[in-house]
């Protein structure tokens, strides 16, 4: 489980904005810190531009976790994942997030601000939150994600 009193930083693009304000006040009222990494508002920007700082900042260990969207969460998925100490996992229920957690260690989540209810995306930034990695057999497998064939 995620320790509140650690900072989670919060990036995204203009097509999630509106879900990033919601989550933000629901992260607040739940007790966690967070580090609103943009963007601002709903004017057009490009997504690489707010996901990088975040995925840098999780690749080089500054945070243990993080929240990235755009519209679709794929863009910003992609993005994060140029990092070699990333895992970023797009997430569309609770149970994606419960299992990029437990099977897949993942460090970022990545959801999608236009095709998921903001109750629903709150659900399941609180699954991946509140769930640990398994370990055990996902160790190995984990391990071999960022090595290069």
């Amino acid at each position: 489980m995620f320790d509140k009193s650690k900072i989670l930083p919060i990036a995204c693009d203009h097509g999630a904005f509106e879900m990033k304000e919601y989550l933000i006040k629901e992260l607040k009222n739940a007790g966690y810190t967070i580090k609103d990494m943009g963007t601002y508002s709903t004017d057009s920007v490009d997504y690489p531009d707010m996901i990088h700082p975040l995925a840098k900042a999780v690749n080089d260990g500054v945070y243990e976790l993080g929240l990235i969207m755009c519209g679709s969460g794929n863009g910003a998925q992609i993005t994060a994942n140029k990092y070699a100490h990333v895992r970023a996992g797009l997430c569309w229920s609770v149970e994606q997030a419960e299992l990029t957690r437990m099977h897949n260690n993942a460090n970022i989540i990545s959801i999608p601000g236009r095709f998921i209810e903001f109750p629903l995306a709150w659900k399941i930034l609180k699954a991946f939150l509140e769930t640990d990695f398994e370990g055990g057999r996902h160790i190995a497998r984990v391990e071999k994600i960022s090595k290069l064939l």
